[in-house]
């Protein structure tokens, strides 16, 4: 419970945005008939470029979502922007899922579907401009990757865009001409 009478608490409780990706009833079959328990995806950020992807597993949705908002805050990490999109393409693969994210153009906006727009509203406050494709991944009985799984390499991928100097020394200094830079 949040005491709104300390407002140094309630300015921490205050700086995050957080959106549900994903709200999913589980059954695990046991003697009796079947149990069932929620598992819920939520993805935070401080629109100044940070953002983390938390799951949390209860047997009520509200608990989950708790657990899910707490592991995300906990979880959060730094995208390097140049301007209001990213500096080069970069591929980010978690379990089943792989994404793909490429820079774009100023005004272009956000081209992207499901939890990677929601992971890209709560790392910006504009948006920022970004193109981002999913790709076919490698999930057994061709099952689609789940949301969380998606999320998360959204955010893998956008954890590895370095630098401009620090990828042009991981690349034997060859330098990338990009635009506005």
């Amino acid at each position: 419970m949040t005491d709104y009478s300390n407002p140094a608490e309630f300015e921490q409780q205050q700086e995050y945005d957080e959106r549900v990706i994903e709200i999913a009833r589980v059954a695990k079959v046991v003697k009796g008939g079947r149990r069932f328990n929620f598992r819920v995806t939520v993805v935070a950020g401080d629109n100044r470029g940070s953002v983390g992807v938390g799951i949390g597993k209860a047997n009520a949705v509200p608990d989950a979502m708790r657990k899910a908002t707490e592991r995300a805050r906990r979880n959060m990490h730094k995208v390097v922007t140049l301007g209001s999109t990213i500096p080069h393409l970069t591929l980010g693969k978690v379990a089943g899922a792989r994404v793909m994210l490429k820079p774009a153009s100023p005004g272009t906006g956000v081209i992207a579907g499901g939890g990677v727009r929601a992971v890209q509203h709560v790392r910006h406050v504009g948006a920022g401009d970004e193109i981002v494709h999913h790709l076919p991944g490698r999930v057994a009985h061709g099952r689609l990757p789940r949301a969380d799984e998606v999320a998360r390499a959204h955010v893998g991928g956008g954890g590895r865009n370095g630098e401009h100097p620090a990828v042009a020394g991981e690349r034997d200094g060859v330098e990338m001409k990009l635009d506005g830079v």
